[in-house]
Order: structure tokens, then sequence, then C-alpha cells
């Protein structure tokens, strides 16, 4: 894993940048050479950025969108510190739930900033990308946006927590047949099951996602901050323990023979021989 303890983003090394304007903090996935993929220091500088804007009274909305064609395309494999050891099984088992629960107590302080959260999505919005979109509050989405969970393909459980808030937005069914299946979403599809709010056409997505964080932002920041705060503690009821339980399924599959099977049937581009176990 990476250093959970540094406070610092090294210059050439940053995931996401913050910039502060008229009121919006626009938070951006900064990597479109790797399509914005994921790892365990963006989640490391996704909680610092989060403890900044939490407290910054110049920013009243937060607009995450990200730079280049995709705005997340899962998991960075290729990432230093990606895979997690042990000296057994269970030592292995338990450093990847351990782990996790730090990742997800990032993601509570990023999902849970007092001010509101626009994502503004195009492209690739896969796997890790689908269920950091989710944490945002509303989501505005290009036309050629296409989402996916596609974990269990790969013989894993979904471990940010994307299918509980799809079966908060869609209903339990859709989380499942989505989680269960991998498929993609399009745009409108997404809009019509409630998981997208705005579809606009290529090229209008930064005007479009940028108005409507400016809306927002020109309410009382008082007033805007207690309706999100009511409508996700009715949302939200439940999600903490149903989260941890999350962390113990993607621990213990991530350690499973059939992760391992997975990977590398996805590298060999054949349809992989799960065994269960």
């Amino acid at each position: 894993m990476i250093d959970t303890t540094r406070t610092d983003i090294p210059q050439g090394e940053e995931r996401l940048r913050l910039d502060v304007e008229d009121g919006v903090g626009v938070l951006t996935l900064c990597r479109p050479a790797k399509l914005n993929a994921w790892s365990w220091e963006s989640t490391r500088q996704l909680g610092l950025f989060a403890d900044r804007i939490r407290f910054d009274p110049a920013i009243r909305v937060v607009l995450l969108r990200a730079e280049g064609r995709s705005f997340c395309a899962g998991i960075d494999v290729t990432a230093p510190g990606g895979a997690i050891t042990g000296r057994s099984g269970a030592e292995r088992t338990r450093a990847y739930y351990e782990g996790i629960r730090w990742a997800h107590e990032r993601f509570a302080a990023f999902a849970s900033l007092p001010q509101p959260v626009v994502a503004a999505v195009q492209g690739h919005c896969l796997g890790f990308g689908f269920e950091l979109a989710l944490m945002a509050d509303v989501r505005v989405a290009c036309a050629d946006a296409a989402f996916a969970l596609p974990e269990a393909r790969l013989g894993l459980a979904v471990d940010a927590g994307g299918d509980l808030r799809i079966a908060r937005e869609a209903g339990a069914g859709w989380a499942k047949f989505l989680a269960l299946t991998g498929r993609r979403l399009d745009a409108r599809t997404a809009e019509r099951l409630h998981l997208v709010q705005l579809v606009v056409e290529k090229g209008e997505l930064d005007t479009a996602s940028r108005a409507l964080a400016a809306e927002i932002a020109a309410n009382g920041p008082l007033a805007v901050q207690a309706v999100k705060r009511d409508i996700d503690a009715f949302a939200d009821a439940g999600l903490a323990a149903a989260l941890d339980r999350t962390a113990l399924s993607a621990a213990l599959t991530l350690t499973s023979e059939d992760a391992t099977e997975g990977y590398a049937a996805k590298g060999a581009r054949r349809a992989p021989r799960f065994e269960g176990k």
C-alpha cells in the first residue's frame, strides 16, 4: 500500500487538482493519459482535498470533473502499491479489510462534505469511476458516457459501495442486475434509472455542469448544507453497516483464487474459469 501518514502531494504525482472559482471548488481528476484510473494514492489525495474543502468558506459547492475523454475507467492495476501482501491468506485478507476500511473513511469524508457535490461525467465511468460519481449529490452526464460495475466479471465484490448507492437511487433490483452482470448503461438509461439527473450533448458538459454548480452556489449556504444533511440522513440510513460488510466481502474476494483467475483471463482476453475458491 501507500504511506497513509503523508499529507503532501509531490509535484508530478497529482491525481486530483483543486481550483476555487466564484464559490465553486473545481476538483479535477487529472491523469487523462491513464483515463484517470484510480489507485490507493488517488484515495489518499481525495481525503486530503475533502479536508481542505470542508472548512473553506470560499467553497459553496464542489464540481467534480475529469480531464480527457473519460471520467474514470476504474482501478489502475499498474499503480505502485496496488497489491497487498501477507504471510498467510488470513493475514492478507485482514490487511485488505483494513485497507478498504481506510479507503471507505476517505470516501465518507468526501461524500459527507457539507457542500453539495456536482459530478460531470464523460466517456468511461467504470468500476470505481462509477462508484466515485455515485458519491456526488447530483450527476450531469455527457451523452457519450458509459457506466458499469464490472467487478463480478473479475471474480470480485464491489468494494466502495457503488452497488449500495444504486440500490438507494434506483432500487435493489437494478443494483443486483448491474452488479451481478457487469453490464454497461448508456447515459440516457442511467438518467431513466435516476442515477444521472441531467444528460447533455457532447461539447456542452463543461458549460452545463458549471452552470448547475453556480446555481447552487448562489443559494443560501446554510440552507443548502442543511438540505443536503437532511436528505442524506434519510437516504443513507443503514449505509455505514452495509459498507463494513462490503469491506469484508471485498477483502475475501480480492484474496481469492477466483480474483487471480479473473485478472489473468482479462489480460489474456479469454473467458475466466471460476471455481469458487
